[in-house]
């Protein structure tokens, strides 16, 4: 029965539209920037690693590289610390919530870090089949 209720809920997490990441980073930051905060050093490996144990890799790809069907691209995220832990706590639309005692603020700190160390995704200009 639960594994049911958790293929819905991916079901219904695949279809849902994500805002732009600027509107997200305002809206989970409650409307103001955290410009001047930085994020907590964290870990890149240990974060890639608990991406994967956590289950992120589910719905947001091994490569947090997102997808049509599933969760936003991560990689090389725009969204500042505070967004993304905000959003783990308190997710928007389908995302289940990932509460500290899951995934504590030094692990979320770690995968941070791992997002932000892997590359920007490239430019439409750069793949030649787009540009045939």
């Amino acid at each position: 029965m639960r594994g049911g209720i958790v293929a819905a809920a991916a079901a219904v997490v695949m279809l849902v539209a994500v805002a732009p990441a600027r509107d997200v980073a305002a809206q989970n930051a409650g409307g103001q920037q955290a410009a001047g905060q930085a994020a907590p050093h964290g870990d890149a490996k240990a974060g890639q690693q608990e991406f994967l144990a956590v289950g992120c890799w589910e719905c947001h790809g091994t490569a947090a590289q997102g997808g049509m069907i599933a969760g936003p691209r991560l990689a090389h995220t725009q969204l500042p610390y505070e967004a993304v832990l905000h959003q783990l706590r308190v997710p928007r639309n389908a995302m289940p919530p990932y509460e500290a005692t899951v995934v504590p603020d030094t692990e979320v700190a770690n995968i941070y870090a791992w997002l932000e160390s892997l590359p920007p995704p490239q430019s439409a200009a750069n793949i030649p089949l787009l540009n045939q």
